[in-house]
């Protein structure tokens, strides 16, 4: 097992940094980031922007120039081995004669999968793995569930209200709490390749500026979506349909076969109308890392009680927003939901007179809670 030095945690540091900044820009592709050093100087740097595009090692041997030669490259991921989009990084990091290369993660696309490696070790180039592992699996933890599990890690987001029941809160209680929460909730439906929603949150979207996810609606929502003039060109929108047997298919939204498709229906089975579990697996195939759904309590039931949604943000607001929510009704209402649906807090921000908490199934707490990769 290697031991890396407090240097080699610091240029790490640094690269996951790096990685960072294609939070909301890399999908399908994973997060990356790549520092080339020699010693405590940095030489170059890099992070991968979009599909397409040159991979975090390409910019940072760019960067380095001659002096990567003998040096050690940090990167977050295990260079691909293989011809793409784009060329072979393993490749390039042999041309460039680096002497070391330090890997967060190794990358279990199929393509990969230890190629990069072996490719590196091959030209006798020292290879070490699984410096800050559980921060570079958890940056990119989408992409490691649909490689390694074959569907998107799944974010439900749910809002509850002081004085209303959770089965009760109605979508006028939901507009007036997510003013507070406006910044938040863009945040993670950004860093998402998809969201699941309504027509109506597709057809805002498409008013807005900058990049924006992939939407999925229900299949009768397109002709809502048409009348809006919000168009795919506008926003990407995709329709879940359902076909024989059930089996549902994932289709750009165009008015034909509305008529005929089904909405996948909110129950505690989800095999009642459209099987979401097969419609998220398509997704998967789609190249969809990570699926924002904009939920409600029966489905939130659906998805949490089927094992198809991963973790909440659970939005908590008051009523009347004259004073903060008082902490033993903040505790109540979080620990009512984890209870439900078997969850534990990973994160909490203020929002206002509210809170946002992260919850996430039990079975998939990180390792290390400073694993975790916050906005």
């Amino acid at each position: 097992m290697s031991t890396f030095s407090d240097i080699d945690r610091a240029h790490m540091a640094h690269a996951l940094r790096l990685a960072e900044q294609g939070l909301y820009t890399t999908h399908p592709n994973p997060r990356v980031g790549c520092v080339i050093a020699r010693g405590g100087q940095t030489l170059g740097t890099g992070w991968h922007r979009r599909a397409g595009e040159p991979h975090a090692e390409v910019h940072a041997l760019s960067e380095a120039g001659e002096r990567a030669r003998g040096a050690t490259a940090y990167v977050t991921l295990e260079p691909c081995a293989h011809f793409g989009r784009t060329p072979p990084c393993a490749n390039a990091l042999v041309a460039a004669g680096v002497a070391r290369v330090v890997i967060a993660a190794r990358d279990p696309f199929e393509q990969v999968a230890g190629r990069g490696i072996a490719r590196l070790a091959g030209a006798g180039i020292v290879v070490e793995q699984g410096l800050l592992e559980a921060q570079a699996r958890e940056l990119n933890i989408g992409f490691f569930s649909r490689i390694e599990r074959g569907r998107p890690w799944t974010r439900a987001k749910l809002t509850v209200s002081i004085d209303r029941p959770l089965d009760a809160i109605d979508r006028t209680v939901l507009d007036a709490m997510r003013s507070e929460s406006r910044d938040d909730i863009r945040h993670w439906r950004a860093r998402s390749s998809v969201v699941l929603s309504h027509a109506h949150d597709a057809i805002r979207a498409a008013g807005r500026s900058g990049a924006a996810p992939r939407y999925v609606v229900r299949a009768r929502d397109c002709a809502a979506l048409a009348a809006a003039s919000a168009t795919t060109d506008d926003v990407p929108t995709l329709a879940l349909h359902r076909e024989d047997e059930g089996a549902p298919t994932v289709a750009p939204c165009e008015n034909a076969r509305v008529d005929d498709a089904r909405r996948p229906r909110a129950s505690a089975d989800p095999d009642a109308d459209l099987r979401l579990p097969d419609a998220f697996a398509r997704l998967a195939a789609q190249g969809v890392n990570e699926l924002f759904v904009d939920a409600d309590p029966a489905l939130c039931d659906a998805l949490f009680d089927s094992d198809l949604a991963d973790e909440l943000l659970l939005y908590v607001h008051p009523s009347r927003c004259g004073a903060p929510a008082p902490a033993p009704w903040l505790a109540a209402s979080v620990d009512g939901v984890a209870h439900r649906w078997g969850l534990r807090p990973l994160h909490h921000l203020a929002l206002g007179c509210g809170q946002r908490v992260l919850l996430r199934r039990r079975a998939r707490m990180p390792e290390r809670p400073e694993s975790s990769v916050y906005p």
